[in-house]
């Protein structure tokens, strides 16, 4: 059985791993367009932005099914 401090701190990482990503997207996006970089390149880091929303997804899955497994 996991501790509550591990469920809390897993929560915790992936909370801040979204705000990262995020803060990461807005700022690929403004300096692609300050410095014109080319649509190519702008889409590559959109796509590396949702893979990271993607895994974090995954990982909320992960975590809410490890706290569904304790309950039982």
């Amino acid at each position: 059985m996991k501790r509550p401090e591990d469920t809390q701190r897993r929560g915790r990482f992936i909370g801040l791993m979204i705000a990262a990503i995020g803060v990461f997207w807005v700022l690929a996006t403004e300096i692609g367009g300050q410095y014109g970089w080319s649509q190519r390149t702008r889409a590559f880091f959109d796509l590396a932005a949702l893979a990271g929303f993607g895994m974090a997804m995954w990982m909320i899955y992960g975590l809410w099914r490890d706290r569904r497994k304790d309950k039982d």
